[in-house]
């Protein structure tokens, strides 16, 4: 990893703004999740705007230009459109005209997953630098009349450049994993092939996402540490190498829960949940970014990213911090 970067929409959702759309409050939302507001995009950008941003910082980051690029992967439950790809589009935006581009569907999991797949091109001498992007627009998917889900969700967008680095720094170990037979739990009914949109769909609600929290939490607390365990087997390590955990920013239960799991103690665990809210898959992205312009982490550090989304899956990845900051 050469660059990271993110961005975040300027437009802010707080918990008080909430409280006047649906029955909640802000010490139930802030004591079930940690979340205080989110970053919400205007009704006229697209996916591929916030992810061209996101990207563009990253690049500016590694000191590469679009032109450089051979691939670019974009994580996304939220395109702009079924097709064609959100990645061929940032291409276009970006100008990145060398570079072959498809987007990749693991939901909250799927930054970790794209770079999991991103870094096995430079590994094999396939490429030299490949530009992963997460982007996500849920709340043009999120039901604002829903109390359970509007206070969960934001939108975003992070990206990292991978590229060659010194021998034993880098991606060390990685965990991806799914389980599809709990894809009811976490899942929008309708916009595909089985449901095609009608005025029937649109009456029914199907375009939102439709979560069954009891059980997304359950599967939530049970995998994070496993995942990130199955990956520091992978490279040789224990937790007590870690420096830093990034996990997804789903809710500040789970990651807390994860870190227990982990035996880190929180202060090892970087949290931005309360000012993004669960932007799926940029979420570990974005809090990767963070983290870096905040300066958590010195080169050679272990740092673990740890994730699990709709699928259901869950991925984890080992990284020893290659950049001097």
């Amino acid at each position: 990893m050469i660059g990271t970067g993110y961005y975040a929409p300027e437009k802010v959702v707080t918990n008080a703004d909430l409280e006047k759309m649906v029955d909640t409050n802000n010490e139930w939302i802030i004591d079930r999740t940690g979340i205080s507001e989110r970053r919400i995009v205007d009704d006229n950008i697209a996916t591929s705007d916030i992810a061209v941003k996101a990207a563009q910082n990253a690049l500016a980051d590694a000191g590469v230009k679009p032109e450089e690029i051979d691939l670019i992967i974009v994580a996304t439950l939220t395109p702009d459109m079924v097709f064609p790809s959100a990645a061929c589009v940032v291409q276009n935006k970006l100008q990145a005209v060398n570079a072959a581009a498809f987007d990749l569907s693991a939901a909250c999991s799927g930054f970790v997953y794209a770079m999991s797949v991103g870094s096995q091109f430079i590994q094999s001498g396939m490429y030299k630098k490949v530009l992963i992007v997460a982007a996500e627009s849920l709340s043009k998917i999120t039901n604002w009349e829903d109390r359970n889900t509007c206070v969960l969700f934001g939108d975003g967008a992070g990206a990292a450049v991978l590229g060659p680095v010194e021998e034993g720094y880098g991606i060390l170990g990685v965990e991806l994993g799914a389980d599809g037979s709990g894809a009811e739990f976490l899942h929008m009914p309708a916009g595909g092939s089985l449901y095609p949109a009608t005025l029937e769909t649109v009456k029914n609600k199907m375009h939102y996402i439709h979560m069954n929290g009891n059980e997304v939490f359950k599967f939530a607390i049970k995998i994070m540490g496993e995942a990130a365990y199955k990956a520091l087997e992978d490279a040789g390590l224990d937790t007590k190498d870690v420096d830093c955990l990034i996990p997804h920013q789903a809710n500040i239960r789970i990651i807390k829960s994860a870190a227990k799991r982990l035996h880190l103690p929180m202060d090892k665990v970087f949290v931005n949940v309360n000012k993004y809210g669960n932007t799926s898959a940029a979420s570990i992205p974005i809090a990767l970014a963070e983290a870096v312009k905040e300066r958590h982490f010195k080169k050679g550090d272990i740092i673990v990213l740890v994730g699990f989304g709709a699928g259901l899956t869950w991925a984890s990845c080992v990284l020893k911090w290659s950049k001097e900051e």
